[in-house]
C-alpha cells in the first residue's frame, strides 16, 4: 500500500499573538508568507514561514503560527492546557482518503475520517494524539 510520497509538510505553533511568535522567526531569516489567513471552522489565523521560496512540487517543510480566535477553541483550549507551543505536526501525503482508509481499518483513532477544508483550501484530516504517543497530527493531501 502506497499513500505517498510522504513529507514533514509543516509543524504548529500555538501562539497567544502572531505578531510576538513571529519574532524569532524572523530573527532566524524564514521567510513569512505576504498574508495571514483566518480558518474560522478551526477558530484560528495562521501565518506561515519558510526557510525558501518554493513551487508545489518543491515544498520544503514550514512553520505554521496558529493564533486562536476565542480562549475556546482548540488552539486557545491548547494554550489554556498546556502553554504556548508545538501543537501539531503535519504529514503532506499522496493519498489522502486511501491513508485514512488505511489507519482506521488498523484501529487508529481519527478526528477527521473525512477530509476537510484547511488553511490554504487544502484538504485536511486530524489524527488523535491517543493513537499517536500524545501527538496530534495533521494529514494533508500532497501533489
Amino acid at each position: 500500500m502506497k499513500f505517498g510520497p510522504i513529507h514533514v509538510d509543516h509543524i504548529g505553533i500555538a501562539v497567544e499573538s502572531l505578531e510576538e511568535g513571529s519574532i524569532f522567526w524572523r530573527l532566524l531569516g524564514l521567510l513569512g508568507n505576504e498574508e495571514d489567513e483566518l480558518v474560522e471552522d478551526q477558530g484560528v489565523t495562521t501565518r506561515f514561514f519558510s526557510t525558501s521560496t518554493s513551487t508545489e512540487q518543491d515544498h520544503p517543510p514550514q512553520i505554521e503560527l496558529l493564533e486562536p480566535t476565542g480562549p475556546g477553541t482548540p488552539v486557545g483550549k491548547f494554550i489554556s492546557k498546556k502553554g504556548k507551543g508545538v501543537q501539531q505536526i503535519c504529514f503532506r501525503v499522496g493519498d489522502l482518503n486511501g491513508l485514512i482508509a488505511h489507519l482506521v481499518s488498523h484501529g487508529v483513532h481519527m478526528i477527521d475520517t473525512v477530509p476537510r477544508r484547511g488553511s490554504g483550501g487544502k484538504m485536511i484530516a486530524f489524527v488523535h494524539p491517543k493513537s499517536t504517543g500524545g501527538v496530534l497530527v495533521e494529514l494533508t493531501q500532497g501533489s
